[in-house]
């Protein structure tokens, strides 16, 4: 193992924020993916031929799918390329043919010491996954609530929705007759209009086929990767579910098909607090969109006037991954937006009512992106200090040319950034990588995946191997969680706070956001050594749960309005 570590950059509000709460905990981020089992290995049809698709990488998913209470794990796969086979691909693949995505099950025990140990099992043939297509995103939510969270495969040609069936196994549904058969990357399971019913956003990119391939050029001639900009882009869909296990596309009557847009990453959130949820999309050297719920079923893109469509100079960046939370710790879902090297990643903060202010510069995202490329992207609090910390997947989509010259096969690898919040800006800590990095990184899925209360994440390579990096901090009680279930499936869209004598915490119900990935959909908020004087929970579409003085350092379910766990 090595220690990756960068910059650290001090403020003088870090410092106060220091001495208000005493020492913080170290952040301890430890790469174990081959340790516990988890072996999967992307394949991305490389061949020689630099088709857009294989550069763009494919995400993973936490989903508890099997109901025992610990988050499994669903990798995404590609497939073959055009003419590609054994003899021509680049990297051969590593797992049996014919490929599918990978499914493996958390088998979460105790150790002799006490604490929980992580052991995964593929259990891909034993659960009936066959999921064969050019996989790029997934995202998990129990569409026909009977309590099983389903999973819907964004691809590189038909998508596909996996039915969990609650015995172990998948099966394979249509979303709608004649369903999108663009290249999707990202999707996005949100509520929007409030019915109890799980809905599908999917975000298209380009009318890209291997049919239209063209060959393009590095700025010194070599052959190279396209760009976005070299096809035209798609619109994205928007599928309602009608609660009978089919879904309607709604794409034009909703708005939000009324433009295309080289979409790659879309999160949810209720930006201007209207009690609606809106959705966020981040597109490739495009203006991003966002779409605000106008209540009625329709959506208007705002993100012109709202400011978030283009960084401060007013230029549109090749937006990729998305994540939305509370960064500067007034209540309000703030987003950042990862980018190409030399553009830096954009931190967009929320007025509260729905206005943003790019604050990228200064806040230490401006110096720790403008090296690298950014895609997956995870917001959470590593260090439990009560600040949403930031992880960033990088990689490059256009040839190195020092690494092309040292014959690197795939000349795209770039380091990741683990960045502390401390306080409202970010500086660069180290966590512990193996030997083979830097990677060719895309997807990251945050969730707890040994149930300790602080947060882990998944993280996808593009023609290389997943990483699992545990958090292997102090081990520490001062948290709360939350399980929000309406009725028997996830809440998504619901809102927790947490309400102390220093000020309150708030997070969102949701497996969206990042890149082509869905995370945990728990809740946790730091507390430290505070007494929690009330703990709040809003519910989609109306209802709250409040509570007082809970206890810290485990789960709770709360299963409808106005329990109390």
């Amino acid at each position: 193992m090595s220690l990756v570590f960068g910059s650290v950059r001090v403020v003088l509000f870090a410092a106060v924020l220091f001495a208000a709460t005493n020492l913080r905990a170290e952040i301890h981020l430890v790469e174990r993916a081959a340790e516990v089992g988890l072996d999967f290995v992307h394949f991305n049809g490389m061949s020689g031929a630099l088709y857009f698709v294989e550069m763009v990488g494919s995400g993973a998913a936490l989903v508890d799918y099997d109901g025992d209470g610990d988050l499994d794990l669903y990798a995404v796969q590609g497939a073959w390329l055009g003419e590609s086979s054994l003899e021509t691909a680049v990297f051969p693949p590593s797992h049996p043919l014919p490929l599918t995505d990978r499914l493996y099950r958390n088998d979460l025990h105790l150790g002799e010491d006490g604490r929980p140990r992580l052991v995964f099992a593929d259990v891909t043939e034993r659960a009936a996954v066959e999921a064969s297509g050019y996989g790029q995103g997934v995202t998990a939510g129990d569409f026909d609530n009977d309590g099983w969270p389903d999973l819907y495969l964004a691809n590189f040609g038909r998508n596909e929705l996996l039915h969990n069936e609650g015995d172990g196994t998948f099966s394979r549904r249509d979303v709608a007759p004649g369903a999108d058969s663009d290249w999707s990357v990202s999707a996005a399971a949100v509520d929007y209009d409030a019915d109890g019913w799980l809905d599908l956003y999917v975000a298209n990119y380009v009318d890209y086929r291997l049919a239209t391939h063209k060959q393009c050029r590095s700025d010194v001639g070599t052959k190279d990767y396209c760009g976005p900009l070299a096809y035209p882009p798609r619109e994205d869909l928007l599928y309602r579910n009608r609660g009978d296990g089919s879904f309607e596309d709604v794409s034009t009557a909703s708005g939000i098909a009324i433009r295309p847009g080289s979409t790659l990453g879309v999160v949810s959130g209720d930006f201007n607090r209207d009690g609606l949820l809106d959705l966020y999309a981040a597109n490739d050297q495009m203006a991003n969109f966002l779409w605000m719920n106008q209540g009625d079923g329709t959506f208007v893109d705002e993100a012109v006037l709202a400011g978030a469509a283009v960084n401060a100079a007013g230029q549109p960046e090749a937006s990729m991954g998305v994540v939305a939370g509370d960064f500067d710790g007034d209540g309000s879902e703030d987003l950042v937006v990862t980018h190409l090297m030399r553009e830096t990643n954009t931190l967009y903060l929320n007025d509260g009512g729905g206005f943003f202010f790019d604050a990228t510069q200064g806040s230490g995202l401006d110096r720790s992106s403008f090296r690298v490329t950014g895609f997956g992207i995870a917001a959470a609090d590593f260090d439990l200090d009560g600040w949403a910390d930031l992880f960033v997947a990088n990689g490059e989509v256009r040839r190195i040319e020092e690494q092309v010259r040292q014959a690197e096969p795939h000349p795209l690898r770039q380091p990741n950034l683990l960045l502390r919040n401390d306080g409202g800006t970010f500086s660069e800590v180290g966590y512990e990588a193996p030997e083979a990095a830097p990677e060719v990184s895309r997807g990251v899925a945050v969730g707890d995946l040994d149930n300790d209360g602080d947060p882990d994440l998944v993280m996808t390579n593009n023609a290389g191997p997943i990483r699992l990096f545990l958090n292997e901090g102090e081990a520490s009680d001062e948290w709360v969680g939350v399980r929000a279930l309406s009725g028997v499936r996830d809440a998504l869209g619901a809102t927790v706070t947490v309400e102390m004598g220093s000020g309150r915490r708030v997070d969102r119900v949701r497996t969206d956001g990042s890149y082509v990935s869905a995370r945990d959909p728990r809740v946790v908020l730091a507390v430290g050594e505070e007494t929690v004087d009330r703990m709040r929970l809003d519910w989609p579409g109306g209802g709250v749960s409040i509570w007082r003085s809970p206890s810290a350092g485990s789960y709770r379910v709360v299963s409808r309005p106005g329990d109390v766990p």
